[in-house]
């Protein structure tokens, strides 16, 4: 299991942190943070509304409700063998915090994303798994086109249970199927013997895609 680790050097939200708060820098970290970090691949990375993150300064986006109570929320960081590094708002001071976060969404666009159809649910049903970033395909207009072209669907719902996974099934195919959709992403959800950190339990509805919509599936 990859351990997601926020690197904070300074304390960047609203109120700042004592800097007594602020715990030193993991000495196994010391070597990949000190690598420039304007050579490094950034790439968009889905969170739960809750993520700690977003009280430590990490740069983010709402995916998925409000500012004041997020649901689900977009970070932006690079992979390490052990650990996510996430952008601050403290990276400012060595790189351009919007175009670093643009060029994260461009990285996911030109990811190399298989959709594998599912032959026990007659190949109505597409995953793509395996990668560190295949859940973030969802926020690929070019990747989820791919998508909707193999299922011949205008519409298709979109499952990002837990990291490195993604389901995707026609909003429009029949009731067995989809319940049996919902079923894996129920399973994923509730399973973690692969150690693959949650997401959230909502199915997202696409369009030409785009996320258009979301159905929670806790309520």
């Amino acid at each position: 299991m990859k351990t997601i680790t926020l690197i904070l050097l300074a304390a960047l939200s609203s109120a700042v942190m004592a800097s007594s708060d602020i715990k030193p820098l993991p000495k196994n970290l010391e070597k990949e943070i000190s690598t420039d970090i304007k050579k490094r691949t950034f790439f968009p990375i889905i969170k739960p509304g809750d993520w700690a993150g977003i009280k430590h300064g990490a740069v983010y986006s709402t995916l998925v409700g409000s500012e004041d109570v997020p649901k689900v929320v977009i970070g932006f960081g690079y992979d390490t063998p052990d650990n996510f590094i996430f952008l601050t708002h403290q990276d400012s001071k060595r790189l351009d915090i919007n175009q670093t976060v643009q060029q994260a969404f461009s990285n996911i666009e030109n990811l190399a994303v298989t959709f594998t159809p599912s032959k026990a649910l007659d190949n109505k049903l597409l995953t793509a798994s395996g990668l560190s970033f295949s859940s973030e395909a969802i926020l690929s207009k070019t990747q989820m086109l791919k998508a909707h072209k193999m299922l011949n669907a205008k519409q298709i719902l979109v499952s990002i249970p837990r990291r490195t996974g993604l389901m995707a099934i026609s909003k429009e195919a029949s009731d067995e199927l989809i319940n049996k959709f919902l079923y894996l992403h129920n399973h994923a959800w509730n399973d973690d013997s692969y150690g693959n950190a949650p997401i959230a339990n909502i199915i997202f509805v696409l369009e030409e895609g785009e996320i258009i919509g979301s159905i929670p599936m806790d309520s």
